[in-house]
């Protein structure tokens, strides 16, 4: 059940408004940092500055990373240097990249200085890799161990790092290089005997990703095996950091939300719906809506080619919409399924022919019954004739049959290219299926009615 946050927030304000500043922080300090990040988001934007400096630093730096982004920025460009530099030392280093990589090169410099040598190396480490890889998303704080230590050692390694580490469910066995050679939950390294080597007892078989992976590859990883954390490699093996799955649920969010941006036509936009201005949903929806209409016109112009024949049978003009409608539809179910199976490593280009062929059989099963209904539609309700019933039929079974046979089509080449294919399952596709179902229903007209 979904937590209501109106009364700790008006408690907050009333702290704040009477300034019992020591109540407000022992309140804060019993509450969850996810929870308190909720309520500084809802108030205005001094009175989250004035609370989120109350917070003792451990729990201002789990609050800041909860934070939205604008959110995150406005309040570390208007906290002092020092104070900027206390949270960045206080993150994990994969939560400081990310804000960082959002913000002007010179507040970077400014904040980066303040912050200490340890967080510069961390963060400089991170920024290098490519956007989206692996090792953009991840964080370089997690356990070592040796495969010569003993249990008793290794808890106390743990008891060592693991105040600054993301996670310590499990802990990664590295040789001298730092390679990575094998695992051990932290529940073994509890049950078993101390005098046990860790050697012993170590997963040696390990699931790895590099840090060039993609990270929707990374995802899938996390879902094939169900991890809450998984190492990073670079490509000698070495290991370099670790993703936890917090991450990767984030990741995840964005795809999908960026996959649905892409198939309705808008431009994706990292920001909330309600925090994004009128001026940037302008943006993101004006260029694919020109692109659009214009492309319309190509049916308008169909349309006007045959507009003799049209004159002739003018019930023919009442089953556009519903032909062109029908066959985007087809379109889009056949694109969509592409895209999710390709998104979900379900099916690559190698399975092209079985893809195409499946959506062929779909194609000509779907068209029939379709076609069917229509016909019976034609004749017994609409009363229009044998063969304006025909002709509109017909026109549904060759319409859904190409549509879905040009939107695997499109999807599969597109993803090949190493394009985005959500680009494809989009209104783009509607409309030249649009045109596609004219041209047909116009090209039977002619053929059986002779016009």
């Amino acid at each position: 059940m979904e937590k209501n946050y109106e009364n700790d927030l008006e408690v907050f304000r009333g702290f704040l408004r009477e300034k019992k500043f020591v109540a407000l922080r022992a309140m804060a300090q019993d509450m969850n940092e996810s929870d308190l990040a909720v309520i500084l988001q809802l108030m205005e934007d001094e009175d989250m500055l004035k609370i989120f400096r109350l917070f003792p630093k451990e729990l201002a730096a789990d609050v800041f990373s909860q934070l939205e982004d604008d959110s995150q920025q406005y309040i570390i460009t208007q906290l002092s240097d020092h104070e900027a530099g206390v949270i960045i030392d206080n993150m994990y280093a994969d939560d400081a990249t990310d804000l960082l990589e959002e913000m002007p090169a010179n507040v970077v410099k400014r904040i980066l200085a303040y912050a200490s040598s340890e967080t510069r190396k961390d963060v400089n480490h991170l920024l290098q890799y490519p956007e989206d890889s692996a090792g953009s998303i991840m964080t370089v704080e997690f356990v070592d161990l040796k495969a010569s230590m003993t249990v008793r050692d290794a808890i106390n390694r743990v008891r060592q790092l693991g105040k600054d580490s993301e996670t310590v469910n499990v802990c990664y066995v590295l040789d001298g290089k730092r390679k990575l050679i094998g695992t051990v939950a932290l529940r073994y390294l509890i049950i078993r005997s101390k005098e046990e080597l860790i050697s012993d007892i170590m997963h040696e078989d390990v699931v790895s990703c590099t840090t060039k992976d993609d990270q929707e590859h990374v995802a899938q990883i996390f879902k094939k095996y169900d991890f809450t954390a998984l190492p990073v490699v670079d490509k000698e093996n070495r290991m370099v950091g670790i993703i936890t799955v917090d991450d990767i649920m984030d990741i995840m969010e964005q795809e999908a939300t960026e996959d649905i941006d892409k198939m309705n036509a808008i431009i994706p936009n990292d920001k909330p719906y309600l925090r994004t201005t009128v001026v940037e949903t302008w943006k993101k929806r004006i260029p694919w809506l020109l692109l659009l209409m214009i492309s319309a016109t190509f049916t308008g112009g169909i349309i006007t080619s045959f507009e003799s024949a049209l004159s002739k049978y003018v019930v023919l003009t009442a089953y556009i919409p519903m032909l062109m409608d029908t066959g985007g539809n087809a379109g889009s179910q056949a694109s969509v399924e592409v895209v999710r199976g390709l998104s979900l490593e379900e099916i690559t280009f190698k399975d092209y022919a079985k893809v195409v062929w499946k959506e062929l059989r779909v194609g000509v099963m779907c068209g029939i019954t379709l076609a069917s209904a229509v016909f019976l539609k034609c004749v017994f309700f609409d009363q229009i004739g044998i063969l304006v019933a025909a002709v509109v039929s017909l026109t549904i079974v060759c319409s859904v049959f190409f549509s879905k046979f040009i939107a695997s089509n499109l999807v599969l080449i597109v993803s090949k290219t190493g394009l985005d294919p959500a680009v494809v399952a989009s209104p783009m596709l509607t409309t030249i299926i649009d045109a596609l179902s004219l041209l047909i229903y116009f090209t039977i007209a002619t053929s059986i009615l002779h016009l």
